[in-house]
């Protein structure tokens, strides 16, 4: 597994791939042909953009060549097509540059390059964080003939998402349609566009959805879930660009792939849209993803092995440990570890509260617990959350604040 980071020079460092610098497939049910394009809605029937039927195959088709237009497309071919005409314009190639130290303790300039895509006719483009971070300048170029110098709008390093702005007239500028990814099935086709190597424009690659809900380790070290895989080919200068359905319509941002050689392998990562919609209101508001914060700072997972030892009223939950006293769950009363104990060899902190679940949804371990936040909450909310202390079972509510800088 290799990390392709923004610039050549890190190409070459390790494992799962941020890159520097895929769609919802026309289905039909076994036994049925679909004579032209449409949208998939539900397997076995298309809808919407033309007239479309769809015939059984012990059906014999009157003419075979229906299926063929007069270019010699059929209609996955010609669907492909009319989305890369529709959606390339609005992929530009993000180059930067940053300043760095050489063998010598030198400091210069050293150039990056990634994808990215128009969010609207006010200039916003959206782009992978690992893309422009840390430059001191940034330019955008919408195919050969048209660039422009970019400023950071927003950006939130765990999720890997930047958005800039450019200011060019509303006429240079077609955004994209943003599309949804809660529904996404493997199988599904996948397009992506973007600008592999920084040197071929707007390419574009197709494949399917292999895998929903993976999880991958963010730039800043934590877990980003919901990932959506692809083997699309995506290579180091593809991050930031669309991952597209059969549609045309964004359902993820390409970010990472897995590969030993730092190319193509056919595993890459996208994050999702749905992530991207529901972060995007802070993003241009405020700069920054304000993330929903409870205010554990460490808990143990309980396992049936450990509520055994520690005769614990619950074989799942989080035992807390550590709360932040100026947290949300501070306020509410909730407890952290009261006592140590030895069991073994090793010491073990007791006594505190144990969380199971948030509006009624289990808890197990802390990642789950993040993540259930992100995808479900905003700062602000009200959330029930179901504790356990000295074997009575608590209903306690409290109001979810933005994660400190070093929560």
């Amino acid at each position: 597994m290799r990390i392709l980071r923004s610039f050549p020079a890190f190409a070459a460092l390790a494992c799962c791939a941020w890159l520097l610098c895929g769609c919802a497939a026309v289905s039909a049910v076994p036994g049925t042909t679909i004579h032209v394009p449409g949208t998939s809605k539900v397997p076995g029937t298309v809808t919407n953009l033309h007239s479309i039927t769809a015939t059984p195959l012990a059906t014999p088709l009157p003419n075979p060549l229906a299926l063929i237009d007069a270019a010699g497309l059929d209609f996955a071919e010609r669907r492909i097509v009319s989305v890369y005409e529709r959606v390339s314009p609005s992929v530009v190639s993000i180059t930067t540059q940053v300043m760095r130290q050489d063998f010598f303790f030198n400091v210069v300039p050293e150039e990056g390059s990634g994808s990215g895509f128009v969010l609207d006719k006010e200039g916003h483009i959206l782009t992978n964080y690992h893309v422009i971070e840390g430059a001191e300048r940034i330019e955008v170029a919408f195919g050969d003939q048209l660039s422009a110098p970019a400023d950071v709008v927003g950006y939130d390093a765990r999720n890997d998402v930047a958005v800039l702005k450019v200011n060019l007239p509303s006429a240079a500028l077609e955004p994209v349609v943003l599309g949804e990814s809660e529904n996404l099935q493997v199988g599904q086709w996948a397009i992506a566009i973007g600008n592999p190597f920084g040197q071929f424009g707007r390419t574009l690659t197709t494949g399917v959805i292999s895998a929903l809900g993976r999880t991958l380790q963010g730039p800043d070290g934590r877990s980003i879930s919901g990932v959506i895989q692809t083997d699309a080919a995506i290579n180091k200068g593809n991050s930031g660009g669309p991952l597209l359905d059969s549609s045309g319509r964004v359902i993820g941002i390409n970010s990472a792939i897995f590969s030993p050689t730092g190319t193509n392998a056919g595993v890459g990562f996208a994050l999702p849209v749905d992530t991207i919609k529901r972060m995007l209101p802070d993003l241009l508001g405020v700069g920054r993803y304000r993330h929903p914060w409870l205010g554990v700072r460490y808990a143990y997972n309980i396992t049936p092995g450990l509520a055994e030892v520690l005769k614990l009223p619950t074989n799942a939950g989080l035992l807390l440990v550590e709360i932040y006293n100026t947290s949300p769950l501070a306020g509410a009363g909730v407890l952290g570890a009261q006592r140590q104990d030895v069991i073994g060899n090793q010491r073990v902190y007791t006594g505190g509260d144990i969380l199971i679940a948030v509006d009624g949804q289990a808890v197990t371990n802390l990642d789950q617990l993040e993540s259930l936040l992100e995808k479900n909450y905003r700062v602000g909310d009200s959330v029930n959350l179901t504790i356990i202390r000295e074997g009575q079972t608590k209903q306690i509510t409290v109001e979810l604040v933005e994660e400190p800088a070093n929560g």
